[in-house]
């Protein structure tokens, strides 16, 4: 069976590492970009069936790459992960096509049922 793959989008290394860790954990293959233009090209050469994807990063902010990403690929899910309770920028990003909106501190078992739940609408 083929791993579902993750692309991990968050200016924090801490945080890509974190979850890397904890996704790898649960049999996910995933990669990670600090920023927009990384995340863009890693969208295209790996082909990620879900993308994690922080909203507040430097030069290209997480809505900015949400639209450019639907441009592209309008398949892929994609979860907003934020440290800032906004609800206007929550619902910019649902109505852009994100598929849910994660708060920092992350609830990994929260975000592993969301993970879970998508794949196997995106695999069925």
């Amino acid at each position: 069976m083929v791993k579902s793959r993750v692309l991990i989008v968050d200016d924090e290394e801490e945080i890509c590492e974190l979850l890397s860790g904890f996704l790898e954990s649960q049999e996910y293959e995933t990669f990670q970009a600090t920023t927009g233009a990384d995340a863009i090209t890693l969208l295209k050469e790996a082909r990620p069936h879900i993308l994690l994807l922080d909203i507040r990063m430097p030069e290209m902010n997480g809505v900015e790459i949400l639209r450019k990403i639907r441009s592209i690929d309008n398949e892929i899910c994609i979860i907003m992960i934020t440290g800032y309770h906004d609800v206007e920028i929550a619902q910019e990003t649902l109505k852009l096509g994100a598929s849910d909106f994660i708060t920092k501190p992350i609830d990994l078992d929260y975000l592993a049922t969301s993970i879970e739940t998508k794949v196997k609408t995106l695999l069925a």
